[in-house]
């Protein structure tokens, strides 16, 4: 394919090109969503199996831990809300 004709199909189907680029933030946003879920999870139970008595989830966690956890739930977050911005602004509202 030649970029000429990568160009024209771009500036032909524009929307759909957004579109798409939505669904590509919506999955990876999702994704780290899920890892970042499943990390949390895992480590808990590690923990938890360590320790004979678990008083509360949130103390077993060190500092660094909660905090880059809580930066992927963010950066997962604004990613799921930018591609349904994307979205929206590809579809005219």
């Amino acid at each position: 394919m030649s970029l000429q004709y990568l160009w024209n199909l771009f500036s032909s189907h524009p929307a759909q090109w957004l579109n798409g680029l939505a669904l590509f933030f919506a999955l990876a946003g999702s994704w780290v969503l899920l890892a970042t879920r499943l990390r949390e999870q895992r480590a808990m139970t590690h923990l938890a199996a360590e320790q004979s008595e678990v008083d509360e989830e949130a103390s077993l966690l060190d500092e660094p831990t909660r905090r880059i956890n809580r930066f992927f739930y963010q950066f997962g977050a604004i990613t799921l809300s930018g591609a349904l911005l994307l979205s929206w602004f590809s579809t005219g509202f």
